[in-house]
């Protein structure tokens, strides 16, 4: 006699001898409960990514200008969440939210750009 019992439910579970699940709701209410702090994190960091990108789109309607640190964080900027960066041959770094990028200048202002594709 077959004893397998379903990971989520407890239900018995019928069919292939591999089988760990009783139905399609079982299987994915289990994997969902198991994979939900990664799904949080990542989904959480995306949603930080697609506000950094709107805010610098939204202030950078001509592909180039120049914004204050205080205008960025009034919108709320986070700059620890960026996509890649760019390194100048002359040093200087750019940080890039896709395709909106940043450069640090002085006096606390910052040098809006979108490179193009």
């Amino acid at each position: 006699m077959d004893t397998r019992q379903c990971l989520e439910c407890n239900e018995p579970v019928k069919g292939r001898i591999d089988k760990k699940f009783c139905s399609d709701y079982c299987r994915n209410a289990y994997n969902n409960r198991v994979n939900k702090d990664s799904k949080n994190l990542i989904r959480n960091i995306n949603n930080r990514l697609r506000k950094n990108y709107k805010i610098l789109s939204e202030l950078n309607v001509s592909g180039k200008t120049k914004v204050t640190r205080s205008k960025l964080y009034d919108r709320g900027f986070d700059f620890q969440f960026f996509t890649s960066l760019y390194k100048t041959k002359t040093g200087n770094t750019y940080f890039y939210i896709y395709d909106q990028g940043y450069l640090p200048l002085e006096n606390e202002t910052f040098l809006l750009i979108k490179k193009e594709t």
